[in-house]
């Protein structure tokens, strides 16, 4: 009998997806190809950025020194050195839509690169992952994995996730570890068949129901309507999906470094739960594309409480007290942290060979790590790290700079006020959407622009 992907190891209450085996490969069709991953790590409220004169400049800015590759980082990168010839550091690279715009509002276009100002009428466009999520998401029994702290949708300009459909609607974020785990990995039990059928048959009632009310609608109810549909449409796809899985096992998988009732209270466990969950997701071919948001821009919540991972209070408030004794170092001190908690998951996937053989499951994913703001509330000079994804074409060991005028990151740097997101840019900067189109073109989506920016970006 010949084995495939989908084929199931059963014992003891076990079922393990088989990774492809040459000796178990027979003549006929090529294996499938090797999964490309991918991930984006959101973290809101900027990095801490010194001026040179501040003594904190040496150690606690985030920004690495020297070029392309002699670069030196600082106390808050330094934890990813072991991984420094897997990481890329970029600076110069944000969203022409969202350089003016307040840094408690400018979350919800980090993967869309929408123009949804800082108020009035709002509307948001698909993410890049959901566009790598529409390609590679048959594949896979979950399109994609949409993970937060805060869960949820959030409110506009206020978003608790990172991720938006084609019609530009947000996707909701789980935030339970325990919720992920179940929707993974456990069934849905014997009657899932007749409920998925029952669902099938009340959805198509009601698609029929609805269109049959359009034409003696007002424009206004008829765009409501619209927008009704939308929604439901996004649930029949949810349904047809189901229905093309329902009779795959589910691969159950080892729990052992999971904690599934972990919460932001427990930041420390909490950040490794989430990280576990989707470093097995991807491991299972669960889903090849997730997103997690590490709390919302501006506000309390859950993710407030994540500083207590490094013995802080308040990770919000922690922008805000820069300047107070130790402010740079406490600031410096949880986004360290929060680049290790990803240097551990980046070096998770570089330990793991990938099923197929063709390297490990690091050279096959391109993982983010990064924020909408650099400095206090300014959303310019993005902080991104990127791991991983040699065998998508990326090259890494690399400090990457782009645009011009600000080679030193001292653009902004120093400011606790608003009087900078309210300042004229002085310096140029590249369009973040030029790296998004580079990456959809490497996971083999046909494209040449994203958000309306034509171009890749050089150098990678």
């Amino acid at each position: 009998m010949s084995l495939n992907r989908r084929n199931f190891l059963r014992g003891a209450g076990v079922a393990l997806a088989l990774p492809w085996l040459e000796s178990l490969a027979v003549a006929g069709p090529v294996a499938s190809a090797t999964p490309k991953r991918f991930l984006s790590v959101y973290h809101p409220d900027g990095v801490g950025l010194p001026l040179k004169s501040d003594p904190a400049w040496k150690d606690w800015s985030w920004f690495p020194r020297g070029g392309e590759k002699d670069f030196e980082l600082t106390k808050v990168l330094d934890v990813l050195e072991p991984l420094r010839s897997e990481i890329t550091i970029y600076s110069g690279l944000s969203h022409p839509a969202a350089r003016k715009v307040h840094g408690h509002s400018n979350a919800d276009q980090y993967l869309t690169g929408a123009n949804i100002g800082g108020d009035g009428p709002y509307k948001n466009s698909i993410s890049v992952d959901q566009v790598i999520a529409e390609h590679a998401g048959e594949f896979t029994r979950h399109a994609s994995l949409v993970m937060s702290t805060n869960g949820g949708i959030g409110g506009p300009r206020g978003a608790q996730t990172q991720s938006y459909n084609r019609e530009g609607r947000p996707i909701p974020a789980m935030n339970k570890p325990k919720q992920i785990f179940d929707t993974l990995f456990v069934t849905s039990g014997k009657d899932a068949h007749a409920r998925l059928a029952r669902s099938k048959s009340a959805l198509d009632l009601l698609i029929e129901n609805t269109r049959s009310l359009e034409k003696s609608l007002s424009k206004q109810d008829q765009q409501t309507l619209k927008q009704y549909l939308d929604a439901v449409r996004d649930t029949e796809v949810k349904l047809a999906k189901a229905q093309k899985w329902i009779d795959t096992p589910i691969p159950t998988i080892d729990t052992s470094k999971l904690n599934l009732q972990a919460t932001p209270e427990e930041a420390r466990l909490y950040f490794q739960t989430m990280y576990e969950l989707i470093y097995l997701a991807f491991l299972s071919d669960s889903t090849r594309v997730a997103t997690f948001q590490l709390g919302r821009e501006n506000g309390e919540g859950p993710h407030d409480l994540l500083s207590k991972a490094v013995g802080l209070n308040g990770a919000h408030g922690l922008t805000h007290a820069v300047k107070q004794p130790d402010g740079w170092k406490n600031l410096g001190t949880y986004n360290r942290y929060q680049a290790e908690a990803f240097g551990v998951f980046v070096q998770r996937l570089k330990e793991t060979p990938e099923p197929t053989g063709h390297g490990n499951m690091l050279d096959n994913t391109f993982a983010m790590h990064g924020s909408a703001s650099s400095s206090f509330h300014l959303s310019r000079n993005y902080p991104i790290i990127s791991a991983g994804g040699k065998n998508l074409g990326f090259t890494n060991g690399r400090y990457l700079k782009f645009g011009t005028g600000n080679e030193d990151n001292q653009a902004g740097a120093g400011i606790d006020t608003d009087a900078g997101w309210q300042s004229d840019a002085k310096v140029q900067e590249e369009a973040l959407a030029l790296l998004f189109t580079t990456l959809l073109q490497r996971f083999g989506v046909e494209t040449d622009s994203f958000a309306g920016i034509t171009g890749t970006l050089n150098r990678v």
